[in-house]
């Protein structure tokens, strides 16, 4: 008689459990709005993501500066000129951005502004945060130059990080936009 009393009252917690757990929870309208909020917030960066996604997939798209740092530990400097920029189309990359020569100091400033027809190594590789994208490219010059896109595809920002054998890297950090 007491086993058949346990399971039956067993069976009947297991039931009232059930219940509970499957019932909905009454929201109040203000927890209403805020889930909806939430929702329509997580959407709108997901959306984001995926033209993020897609725009470096299609190999077009522009980087705009707004800050940039010689490496390692060098002065930051705000960009303001809006012709700063590095633009991928159509196979070609344009580059219009200022750069800070020399190993030692007295460092200079000089501005790289190149149409490169072709870059070699030209790789984009997915990340959890966005991506990385990377090439090398002489610059007509002797010298060979590897850029380094880091993207961040939930807000559209981007480092890019200038490397050279002869010169410290020069960061950079902005945006990246679509080009259309």
């Amino acid at each position: 008689m007491k086993k058949t009393v346990i399971i039956v009252v067993g069976l009947l917690l297991c039931v009232v459990g059930v219940t509970v757990i499957g019932q909905k929870k009454n929201l109040s309208p203000k927890e209403e709005r805020r889930e909806v909020r939430e929702k329509r917030r997580a959407d709108r960066i997901a959306s984001f993501e995926k033209t993020m996604d897609s725009v470096i997939l299609s190999r077009n798209f522009q980087f705009n500066p707004s800050s940039m740092q010689r490496q390692p530990a060098g002065p930051v400097r705000q960009l303001i000129n809006p012709n700063f920029t590095v633009g991928f189309w159509d196979g070609t990359v344009d580059v219009c951005l200022p750069y800070i020569k020399g190993y030692v100091p007295p460092y200079y400033y000089t501005v790289l502004n190149y149409v490169l027809p072709s870059v070699e190594g030209y790789r984009a590789e997915q990340t959890n945060e966005g991506w990385i994208v990377t090439f090398s490219t002489t610059l007509f010059s002797v010298n060979d130059y590897t850029f380094t896109f880091d993207i961040y595809s939930s807000s559209g920002g981007a480092n890019l990080t200038i490397s050279s054998v002869w010169y410290n890297p020069v960061q950079y950090s902005g945006t990246i936009t679509q080009v259309y």
